[in-house]
This record gives structure tokens, sequence and C-alpha cells, in this order.
């Protein structure tokens, strides 16, 4: 190798390193406040406001790189294994499970995230986008589905939403409490099999799930 490549690969592993401390710099301040402040970001990332804005261009970019961090960490690669299973039923199953483990990876940014896209436009755009993947995605699975309801994508589309595992997620957190087993585990794949069973009552399904 050159010196000059080397020199070349050493900028641009300090470029990555640095994009990624701002990265989780702005997922940490969202979690903690439920806002986003790029002042506030570079500070904690202790980097110069200037470099977040080269690095992500707006408010609207760093955020997209947060929902990009957050989707690869989630492992919501695996949803394409959903679209290459020959049973469509299996394939709508993979489908929750793969959303189920990508809504626990951060709980509570997630829901940060969401609240705030509510609220401010420019974080509404964001979330708009990623949902309108999954949306897509449903509409892909349930092409493959016989006898589905007409408002089939819509239904598992709402269904596999954060709230939908959020809530369920909670109701066993505080059943279980009540037990004195355990809760409070911040872990919505707890809710995966209660969003599988709700999915094939209201597409039509088999019931023959946990």
């Amino acid at each position: 190798m050159s010196p000059r490549s080397y020199r070349m690969g050493q900028r641009q592993a300090e470029v990555d390193e640095t994009r990624a401390r701002i990265v989780a710099a702005a997922r940490a301040h969202l979690a903690e406040t439920g806002g986003v402040s790029l002042d506030a970001v570079a500070r904690r990332a202790d980097v110069a406001r200037a470099t977040v804005y080269y690095q992500f261009g707006s408010k609207a970019g760093l955020l997209e790189a947060v929902c990009d961090a957050l989707a690869e960490q989630g492992g919501m690669a695996r949803l394409a294994e959903a679209f290459t299973l020959a049973d469509p039923w299996a394939a709508v199953d993979r489908f929750v499970e793969v959303m189920g483990g990508f809504w626990a990876f951060d709980r509570v940014c997630t829901r940060r995230l969401r609240a705030l896209a509510a609220l401010d436009e420019e974080v509404g755009r964001v979330i708009a986008d990623r949902d309108a993947r999954r949306r897509q995605g449903a509409a892909v699975l349930v092409g493959r589905l016989s006898a589905a309801p007409p408002d089939a994508a819509s239904l598992l589309f709402v269904l596999t939403a954060f709230e939908t595992y959020d809530a369920l997620a909670t109701e066993a957190e505080i059943a279980q409490a009540e037990e004195g087993t355990s809760g409070g585990t911040g872990d919505l794949t707890v809710a995966t099999g209660a969003v599988i069973r709700l999915v094939r009552a209201a597409l039509g399904g088999p019931g023959d799930v946990l």
C-alpha cells in the first residue's frame, strides 16, 4: 500500500468514526430528552456544529442516519428472508418476527422518535418514509395469501407498527409485575407471539401458533 493510499484510508476511518459518534450522540440525546438539538448533539459528540452539518446536511439527514443505524443493529436486513419463504403464512410470520426484533432493539429511542414525528414536520417526513416501505412490504406479502380480506395490507401494516408491539409488551410487563415474576424488561419481543395471532386472525390465517 502506498503512503498516499494509507493516509486516505486512515482519513476515511476517522471520518467514519466521527460519523458513528455523532449518530450515537443523537440517539442518546433523543432518548433522554425526546428532542433533537444539533448544538446539543455536537457537544455530546465532542465535535463542532459545522461538523454535524458537513456530515449530515440537516437535522433530517442526521435522523435518517439514526434510523439507518437502528435498522442495521436491529436486524432489519433479515426482513428480506420473509420474501423468500415459499409458504405465504410463514413469510408473514417472519415479517412479524423481524419487525418485533427491530422495534425491541432500542425501545426508548424509537418511542421518542415516533412521538417527535407527530410534532415536528421534518421528523415526520423521515418516519413516514420508513413507514411507507413497511406498508409496501406488507402489500407484497398479503398479495400471496388466498382469501385475504380487501384491507389485508392495511391490517398487516397497522398490526406491525411499533405502537402495537409497545402496547402489548407493556401489558405483558404489567401482568408479570403483578404476578411477581418479572417485569419492566423493555423487551418488545414478548409481544411477537400475540402479534402473530392477531395478524392471522385478522387476515384469515391458520390459528396453530402460540
